[in-house]
């Protein structure tokens, strides 16, 4: 075989299947497990995978990307980038390793079930391969953060944030639970390697690698590069399962799993990654908005995915496309506000400068959430920094476990979308959320969110201290401002300019 081209064995080699004598086919490929919809295995047997590599092969180039990252990293361990880098990029990495790193394990385990309950021999192999990338994405991205422990502890929430009662953290894990780890084969290549990593997270490692080279880490920007290509991959392995499922009648099961896929996996990014672009990153580094990032990558490329394949557009999909338009904003208030609640420091981004360049990108941003952002500005020129503090939490979505909000400003439309489900009166943040937690209520009715464990009375004492110690956020570990509030010198020196703006 070493002296043959691949495309001369590769199919042989990789049709795995067989006929089971010891046990039956359904205790081989239990259906819990498998999740095959009734599909037959010589239906899935002509799964075909766009990407075919040998093991050989995969472990030669692996280790040339793993030579790489770590040769940059060593190259440039001396540029004193920590020192010199805006405040609000060093945020953007706390929250991507504390959100992800530990996540991507959490994929390995998704990949691993694949790898053993797929019910296609192409499946398995590309899975065993996924579970591979996945395990070397979380020694990466807890290796790299590592170094910085020992001069910022908020570093260390890349391996401590899966750990805690954070309210981010939990609703990480909510998502990760959901789509990774609670799910059969089938449904964890649909929601997992199509909807999220198909349609969201490579997306975010494009993003993040050309923003990182743009403010000169180029470290990270290898980092996630290196990670972007595995990703690019195993994200494969959704669209084959989708077309053995459509050819054998089973589109409306494979488009809800898409759609739950979606829904899921967009509450997080739009927290994570759209207060990031918009936000943290340096004005001078922004090439895009949020909002363009995902007309381009979700309307006009991930759209694309679905109906190529014959998919139709999830019902929500305009509701899902309108909150481009303000969700991130309000997350943002959110994450600022109860800076101290999280394990970054976010950066307001509301300078006058940055500010014009919200309302050139979002008209009418100045007019609604820059309202809020008035007065906030007027407490902090005031010396009224207790104004600006916490003394409670928010409503939480008892779905994504994010804080319920909307539009603020003249047109305040914020709306609760409840749901009575066995005497429990549940709290939604749309008819998104709602309807996600309709498909199946008996995978999350028993859950209580963060507000529900305070009311319980699970925190004590049921203020700002007892919380952050639910949370277990330490004393050098909770966020404030990125920038100890240097934003607002310019409305010290012209209180007007935030209403010029």
């Amino acid at each position: 075989m070493t002296i043959l081209d691949r495309s001369e064995w590769y199919d042989i080699a990789r049709e795995t299947n067989w006929t089971p004598t010891f046990v039956t086919e359904e205790e081989l490929f239990p259906e819990v497990m498998t999740g095959g919809l009734g599909v037959t295995r010589d239906k899935w047997e002509k799964y075909d995978e766009p990407y075919k590599t040998s093991y050989p092969e995969y472990v030669k180039i692996q280790r040339e990307k793993d030579a790489g990252a770590y040769s940059v990293k060593a190259a440039l361990e001396r540029n004193k980038l920590f020192e010199t880098a805006d405040p609000g990029w060093i945020s953007i990495l706390k929250s991507h390793y504390g959100g992800l790193a530990l996540g991507e394990y959490a994929a390995m385990s998704a990949e691993a079930r694949m790898t053993r309950f797929g019910p296609a021999p192409g499946m398995r192999n590309m899975a065993t391969f996924g579970m591979l990338d996945e395990n070397r994405h979380t020694q990466l991205q807890l290796y790299f953060p590592h170094e910085h422990c020992s001069k910022d502890r908020q570093f260390d929430w890349a391996v401590k944030a899966y750990h805690t009662n954070e309210w981010a953290a939990i609703a990480t894990r909510r998502m990760v639970d959901d789509l990774f780890l609670g799910r059969d084969a089938i449904s964890i290549a649909i929601m997992l390697t199509f909807a999220f990593e198909t349609g969201f997270t490579n997306m975010q490692f494009l993003g993040l690698s050309s923003d990182a080279a743009e403010v000169g880490d180029y470290t990270f920007s290898s980092l996630i590069s290196s990670i972007q290509t595995d990703e690019s991959r195993h994200a494969q392995i959704g669209g084959p399962a989708l077309e053995v499922l459509i050819a054998n009648g089973k589109k409306a099961e494979a488009e809800r799993m898409v759609y739950q896929g979606i829904a899921g996996a967009w509450r997080l990014f739009c927290v994570l990654t759209g207060p990031s672009m918009d936000y943290n990153t340096p004005l001078a580094h922004r090439k895009h908005s949020f909002k363009e990032f995902m007309q381009e990558w979700i309307i006009g490329q991930f759209e694309r995915s679905l109906i190529d394949l014959g998919l139709d557009l999830p019902w929500y999909w305009d509701k899902l496309v309108a909150e481009f338009d303000y969700m991130h904003h309000a997350y943002q208030l959110g994450l600022w506000y109860w800076r101290p609640t999280i394990w970054w420091n976010p950066a307001a981004g509301v300078t006058p400068d940055e500010r014009d360049w919200l309302e050139e990108k979002y008209p009418g941003w100045n007019d609604t959430f820059g309202k809020c952002w008035d007065v906030i500005i007027e407490n902090v020129v005031a010396g009224r920094m207790d104004k600006t503090y916490p003394e409670t939490l928010p409503i939480l979505c008892n779905m994504s476990q994010l804080p319920i909000c909307a539009i603020p400003g003249n047109g305040w439309n914020v709306k609760d979308y409840p749901l009575e489900y066995q005497g429990r009166t549940y709290h939604f943040n749309s008819e998104i959320d709602r309807w996600m937690f309709q498909q199946s209520p008996e995978r999350y009715r028993d859950h209580m969110s963060l507000v529900d464990r305070l009311l319980a009375g699970q925190i004590q004492p049921p203020d700002i201290g007892g919380i952050l110690k639910y949370m277990n956020i330490a004393p050098g570990e909770c966020g404030d401002d990125a920038h100890k509030y240097a934003w607002a010198d310019a409305y010290r020196v012209n209180p007007f300019s935030k209403s010029a703006a």
